[in-house]
């Protein structure tokens, strides 16, 4: 897989017009992201819009709620030809499971290819001290992600959503066909913002990520496709 292929650039915006516009400044990116604020202002749309430019497709809704509600809802995502759809494995052995069944039974009901579902292990904006003190888990955090990984690979899904930080730890537990979508990804020259838990994009893929997510180190620069191709390159020295 080729280096740009393997970066997810995230449609962080407020509307379908904004997030076309970006992608219309962006060519050569072919994975972009779509997560809540987007769908849940523009709905299906702009994954149709996204389709028809031959776009893959990483819907990150993150959905967490009871077994029967998340499948469902994956059902219905299924349908639209996403090609990475998420889930918090917080969720459960249950919920995965089901959540797996439904999206091939939706993807099957309009015949085509089944998502591939991603388990979110812990959000890389919560840091040790917030996962110990104000959500009370006794793991260490690399411990907790791990946990939540297994349960994931055990629930048969494709995958889960790390922080680089975590990567290398997981991928060797996990094997190599386990995919790691990596978010917290920023160049030396790019600012953290809201990532506790970064990483250099050479470094998360030395250390086994299988996806890198990054955002406003692109979309926010002045020069977008430029900065995408210095990540780019980066990697590949």
């Amino acid at each position: 897989m080729a280096v740009a292929d393997r970066i997810i650039v995230p449609l962080d915006v407020a509307s379908e017009r904004e997030a076309l516009a970006l992608v219309e400044r962006l060519p050569q990116v072919t994975f972009w992201k779509v997560g809540l604020e987007l769908f849940v202002s523009s709905g299906p749309g702009i994954l149709e819009q996204l389709k028809q430019r031959q776009k893959r497709i990483f819907l990150d809704l993150k959905l967490h709620d009871i077994p029967n509600t998340m499948a469902g809802a994956c059902r219905a995502a299924a349908r639209y030809g996403v090609d990475l759809l998420t889930v918090h494995a917080a969720a459960g052995k249950t919920a995965l499971v089901d959540c797996l069944e439904a999206a091939q039974t939706g993807a099957a009901d309009v015949g085509i290819q089944p998502p591939q579902i991603i388990a979110v292990t812990l959000l890389t904006s919560i840091h040790a001290r917030a996962l110990a003190f104000e959500l009370k888990v006794s793991l260490e955090l690399t411990d907790y992600a791990l946990q939540m990984a297994l349960l994931a690979q055990e629930s048969g899904l494709s995958g889960v959503v790390c922080s680089p930080q975590e990567a290398a730890a997981l991928r060797q537990v996990l094997g190599s066909e386990f995919a790691l979508v990596c978010p917290g990804v920023r160049p030396a020259w790019a600012g953290k913002n809201d990532q506790q838990r970064s990483m250099s994009p050479a470094d998360a893929m030395q250390a086994g990520a299988t996806y890198l997510v990054i955002g406003r180190p692109i979309t926010a620069a002045a020069e977008p496709a430029a900065a995408f191709e210095q990540i780019c390159q980066e990697i590949s020295e």
